[in-house]
Formats: C-alpha cells, structure tokens, sequence
C-alpha cells in the first residue's frame, strides 16, 4: 500500500505544471529541439545523438544541496539499466566550468555530463528550478519533468520511469 501512495504521489508531482515558464521552454508532450551539449568531463554532443533509446535527463548545479544529494541514486540507476534501456545524462547549470568539473568529479558518477553556462538547455529544459529531471521518450519527446530531489534508484522512481517511458525495467 505504501508503495502504491508513493508511485501515486509521484505521478502527481510528474503532472504539475512548472510555476513560471522560462524562455524557450518546451512542454511536456513537446519535442525537443536539436542542441550542441558542452561535454563535461568528456566530448561535446548533439542532443539529436540519443534519440533513438528513452533519455533521462537531470539538471543540477554544484552549489545545489538537494542536486548533490540524489547524484547517488542516479548513478546506481545508471549502473543498473543505463545503455540497455535508456540513457542517462545530466546538465550542470553552473556558470564556471571548474565547479562544475569538481562537483562532478567529486559525485563519482560515471554517466555522461554537460555544461549549460548559455543557459540555452536550462530555458529549453524549463529549469526554473532545480533540481529538474526529465524523461524523454525515444523520440525526443518530453514524457514528464520532475522538481526536487528523489532517490531515482528506489522501486516506487523505477516503476515511475517504466511507466512514463513506456519500457519494462
């Protein structure tokens, strides 16, 4: 039953719209547009380059408690379906390039990390607030976008992302 008022409280917080817009930003139900990733500790990308295969995407910053705090769980996350099912990455939001590098380096995860100092994936993204994680389907289309922070490894997180994502985990 626990788990039932979680996943349902979840669900509820997926559908709850953003409090203010940003610039740009793409809704649920939208597709995303084509962007040059600014790799973080490895290659720069195209967003079009993870088409294909469902993509979590979390937005964080190094100066952000909540954000540092479920880097954990998404490594774990990653290590358990991440590449098989779907794709995880994050974007710092960080002005500085070597915050962000530190936090990042400093988080032990392993999964791929991008800079956004333009704020072009931050507005894109609607990150108003952080931190923001958002599936996207395997066509580049915004499932949902959650607010704060969530142990993304935990059954309830999991049964969430299976059903957004249309995928068995």
């Amino acid at each position: 039953m626990k788990t039932l008022c979680t996943l349902l409280f979840l669900l509820a917080v997926a559908a709850m719209p953003a409090a203010a817009k940003t610039p740009g930003e793409v809704e649920v139900g939208g597709q995303l547009r084509e962007a040059q990733l600014q790799g973080l500790g490895g290659p720069s990308r195209k967003l079009s380059e993870y088409r294909g295969k469902p993509l979590i995407i979390n937005v964080w910053a190094s100066w952000c408690g909540p954000c540092r705090a479920e880097m954990g769980s998404l490594e774990r996350l990653h290590k358990r379906y991440g590449g098989s099912r779907f794709n995880v990455i994050g974007i710092s939001t960080d002005d500085y390039v070597e915050q962000a590098e530190a936090a990042r380096k400093a988080s032990g995860v392993s999964f791929r990390n991008y800079i956004d100092s333009k704020l072009l994936m931050e507005n894109m993204l609607g990150a108003s607030k952080i931190p923001l994680t958002l599936l996207i389907d395997e066509q580049g289309r915004v499932a949902a976008k959650l607010y704060g922070a969530m142990e993304w490894d935990s059954p309830e997180a999991v049964q969430l992302i299976a059903l957004y994502l249309h995928i068995k985990l």
